[in-house]
C-alpha cells in the first residue's frame, strides 16, 4: 500500500520536472480529497523534494552510482521523494520511505527497476545524511542554482547570501492581512499595520473576504505607495489583487492576461474594494484617457528570488527581467502628473532588478520612505526598503518611491 500523502506528492514531484507545471498548482489538483493531516505531510514532502532536487539528485548519483538524468522517469521521482524524507524528514522510518518508494516504481508497471530501486534506497538511507552534511557550504549543500548563489554573494557578501540560502529552504511565515473585522483571535500582531501572524489561514474567513494570506513584505509594499482618498491610483501590474486592494482613492488595476483579470475581479468583490476598477490591457500601450494619476503602483514581475520559500519550482525556472521592469517604470512615468509618485516593487533581492533598475530610469528617488519604514532600510542604499528572509522573517521585496 502507498500513503495517501506520499502518492499526491509523488504525482506532484513527476509533474514539476516531466511536464514543467507550476508546483503550487499541480499540488491542488494532487492533493483534492486528502484529509488535514494528510494534505500537510503531501506538501511538506513534495515542496521540499523540489526544493532540495539538486542535491538529492547528487546524492542519488553518488550512492546509487547511476546518472540520474539516465533513470525512468518514474525511478528518478520515487528516488527523490524517498531520498528527501531520509535526508530532512525526522520521524520518518526508513524502511516506510523505502517501501513506499519502491512501490511506487511497482505501481508504475516498472518491475524490471523495482530491484535497482531498492537496492538505491538501502545505500541513501545508510548514507544520505553523513554525504550531504559533508558538503562544503554553497548552492549545492543547499540546493540553488549557481547564478542565484553568485547574484546573492555579489550583492550581500558570502555569509550573508549562505543565511539567505539557509533561510529560504525553511516554510515561510503564515501571515494574513485583516480586511474588516477584528483580527483572527489567535492571531498575533506584527510591526506592519493590519499585518496578523496566523498558525493558519482561515478558509472560511478568506471566502468572506475578512482577511487576505500576505506576507508583512507585500502589505508593506501596498502602504509604502501611500494613497489617500480623493487621489487617482494606476496599478500597472494588480493581479491577483492583494495590493490593489490595499490602495486608497479610485483605483484603475491594470492585468494583461484574461484569466487573472477575471480571477483579479472576483477578489475585488470579496475584499469589497468598490474603489477599484479593473482594466484588461497591456500596461505597456494603456488607452490614452488613462492618464493624470497622482500615483502609480509598478508591482512588476520579476526573477521572484525573495519568494523561493513560498514557491518550491521558482528557484529552477526562475530568470531576471529587467528590460520588461525599466519598461514598466517608464509606462507608469507617462501616465502619472508632474510631481506625482511611482512605488516600484518587486519580490527579488538582485541589484540588477532592484537599484541598479531605478537607477537606470532616471527618475529622482523619494527618500523619505526609508524615513517612514527605518527597520527595513536597504543596507546599501538607505533611500530604498529592502526585506531579507534571514533578517526580517519574511518575503524578500525591494521598495522604491520615485517622483515624477
Amino acid at each position: 500500500m502507498i500513503a495517501p500523502a506520499r502518492r499526491a506528492a509523488y504525482e506532484v514531484v513527476r509533474r514539476v520536472f516531466e511536464d514543467e507545471a507550476y508546483a503550487d498548482r499541480a499540488f491542488t489538483a494532487a492533493a483534492a480529497g486528502l484529509d488535514a493531516r494528510d494534505r500537510a505531510l503531501a506538501q511538506r514532502i513534495a515542496y521540499g523534494t523540489v526544493q532540495r532536487v539538486r542535491a538529492l539528485d547528487h546524492a542519488i548519483e553518488t550512492l546509487g552510482r547511476r546518472p540520474v538524468r539516465k533513470l525512468d522517469p518514474p525511478v528518478r521521482a520515487a528516488l527523490r521523494l524517498g531520498a528527501y524524507q531520509l535526508a530532512y524528514l525526522d520521524g520518518i522510518p526508513a524502511r516506510a520511505a523505502a517501501n513506499e518508494s519502491v512501490e511506487l516504481v511497482r505501481a508504475a508497471g516498472l518491475e524490471r527497476a523495482v530491484a535497482f530501486t531498492n537496492a538505491v534506497m538501502r545505500r541513501l538511507a545508510e548514507g544520505i545524511r553523513p554525504l550531504l552534511d559533508s558538503l562544503p557550504e554553497g548552492p549545492l549543500k543547499h540546493s540553488y542554482p549557481d547564478w542565484v548563489a553568485e547574484v546573492w554573494e555579489r550583492d550581500l557578501g558570502r555569509d550573508e547570501a549562505l543565511a539567505l540560502m539557509r533561510a529560504q529552504n525553511e516554510p515561510p511565515e503564515t501571515v494574513v492581512r485583516v480586511v474588516r473585522g477584528e483580527d483572527e483571535g489567535e492571531g498575533e500582531p506584527t510591526d506592519i499595520p493590519g499585518a496578523v501572524h496566523v498558525a493558519r489561514v482561515d478558509e472560511r474567513a478568506l471566502a468572506e473576504g475578512r482577511i487576505w494570506p500576505q506576507s508583512r513584505a507585500s502589505q508593506l509594499a501596498g502602504l509604502a505607495v501611500g494613497s489617500r482618498e480623493g487621489e487617482r491610483v494606476l496599478d500597472l501590474c494588480a493581479a491577483p489583487g492583494g495590493k490593489a486592494t490595499m490602495l486608497r482613492g479610485e483605483v484603475v488595476a491594470v492585468e494583461l492576461h484574461e484569466g487573472r483579470a477575471r480571477e483579479l475581479e472576483e477578489n475585488l468583490r470579496r475584499l469589497g474594494a468598490a474603489n477599484v476598477r479593473v482594466v484588461h490591457a497591456d500596461a505597456l500601450s494603456l488607452p490614452p484617457e488613462l492618464t493624470g494619476f497622482d500615483r502609480a503602483l509598478v508591482d512588476a514581475p520579476c526573477s521572484g528570488l525573495g519568494v523561493l520559500a513560498q514557491r518550491p519550482d521558482l528557484r529552477w525556472r526562475a530568470k531576471p527581467l529587467p528590460e520588461l521592469q525599466l519598461a514598466l517604470l517608464r509606462a507608469a512615468a507617462e501616465r502619472v502628473r508632474p510631481g506625482g509618485t511611482i512605488l516600484y516593487a518587486v519580490c527579488t533581492i538582485n541589484a540588477d532588478e532592484n537599484e541598479g533598475l531605478v537607477d537606470a530610469s532616471g527618475l529622482e528617488v523619494d527618500a523619505s520612505l526609508a524615513d517612514e519604514w527605518p527597520a527595513y532600510r536597504h543596507p546599501r542604499r538607505p533611500e530604498f526598503l529592502l526585506t531579507l528572509p534571514h533578517r526580517h522573517g519574511t518575503s524578500g521585496f525591494f521598495v522604491a518611491r520615485l517622483r515624477v
